[in-house]
């Protein structure tokens, strides 16, 4: 624990705190944005007194951010994004909360009724899945929204329209349901799609996608979404999903019908910030047999599982001293025919060096509970680390 305390201090005094901010290039009626983000910590995990291999490999130094994106806008009809990830380039295996590439996507606005967005995008759902890491007190997203239950990336369209001055926002999409692995080139062998929306409403102004309240807002601002997304895939006799296409925990594809529903609500108020979201999932698999069901009869089963859960997380941003306090507390249960589920609790603490996208991140995670589908070698982890935003 020395040691870390030692590394952690010497990894923060190699922090500046000049201002960052995007390039802007503009010619008539097109204008293209250059920026990224950068990021890295330090992670340390005390293992359980009884682990007897001491496998260490987590305790580390991790370039988590270093990313480079260009954006770009042309006559308020077309707009752009192109934005990768050079510290996960070359990575065999993808993580979902930060994958090699972010956006490669166009957006046409011309149409009135509403926007058309094409390629590779982050999906519109889950509040906290939509939130860049960027605008978080933490460098993690909670089990429910971190990739492991659902794609946060897919490439396919997206329709998007916003009223009452973005205070109300709907979103309609349809994907691969492949997600991060894309790149690929084909689609899974059932070669089905998913299908997602969203509707978000935001009073008594727009309640933008961040976990912490920076500006130590006056008036109080609440947000509330619900979404969906829908899929269904078959998979030809023999044949399997795309290597790890059902994440870590099996279930963020299923091998027939999958039907994942959520909600989230938000408060903000004189630097205050309070999230809520709940995710559950209902999966039907073809098979009776499916490892999902877990070798349970029917008349038991009803032919279903359901995985899922919630979190919630309280933040203060303490404006003289730039500073963000933050507690989380989170449980996650993998598959219901299995007896127990997962709980964490969690706190982070935040100071803003330059603008409220670049500051030093610290973060504390305690297992207070194991999911018996997935049984950890340790219960505390320790995170510190630096991002730069410029953008």
């Amino acid at each position: 624990m020395k040691k870390f305390l030692f590394s952690s201090l010497l990894f923060a005094g190699l922090i500046s705190s000049s201002a960052h901010a995007q390039v802007s290039f503009g010619t008539g009626d097109n204008n293209l944005e250059i920026g990224g983000v950068i990021s890295a910590y330090l992670n340390y995990r005390p293992l359980k007194a009884e682990e007897t291999d001491r496998d260490k490999n987590k305790n580390r130094y991790k370039l988590r951010d270093a990313r480079f994106y260009l954006e770009g806008h042309n006559s308020n009809k077309f707009e752009y994004k192109l934005q990768v990830d050079f510290a996960n380039i070359g990575v065999t295996t993808v993580d979902p909360e930060s994958p090699a590439l972010y956006d490669a996507w166009f957006m046409y606005k011309a149409f009135k009724p509403f926007y058309i967005k094409i390629g590779y995008q982050d999906i519109p759902y889950s509040r906290s899945s939509m939130t860049a890491t960027t605008k978080s007190v933490y460098w993690q997203r909670p089990e429910i929204s971190r990739g492991e239950l659902f794609s946060r990336h897919d490439v396919g369209i997206t329709l998007q329209k916003s009223l009452w001055n973005q205070r109300i926002n709907a979103y309609l999409g349809m994907y691969t349901g492949t997600g991060e692995l894309f790149y690929q080139g084909d689609n899974d062998k059932s070669g089905a799609f998913e299908y997602v929306g969203r509707l978000d409403i935001a009073y008594p102004s727009r309640f933008r996608y961040q976990d912490f309240d920076p500006k130590n807002t006056p008036v109080p601002m609440f947000a509330i979404g619900v979404n969906g997304r829908y899929t269904k895939r078959d998979l030809p006799a023999g044949q399997a999903f795309i290597d790890g296409e059902s994440g870590t925990y099996g279930v963020k594809v299923v091998d027939g019908k999958k039907l994942t529903l959520g909600a989230d609500a938000a408060f903000q108020y004189k630097g205050f910030n309070l999230q809520f979201e709940t995710q559950q999932v209902k999966g039907t698999p073809n098979s009776d047999k499916d490892v999902l069901l877990r070798g349970l009869p029917k008349e038991l089963t009803d032919g279903y599982f359901k995985s899922g859960g919630w979190y919630g997380q309280l933040s203060y941003y303490v404006m003289p001293l730039k500073t963000i306090l933050s507690a989380r507390y989170e449980e996650f249960d993998i598959n219901d025919l299995e007896a127990g589920n997962s709980k964490r609790f969690g706190g982070a603490i935040a100071y803003i060096l330059n603008g409220s996208r670049t500051m030093i991140k610290a973060q504390y995670f305690h297992i207070q509970k194991e999911d018996p589908m997935d049984p950890q070698t340790w219960k505390n982890q320790f995170r510190i680390g630096i991002q730069l935003a410029f953008e």
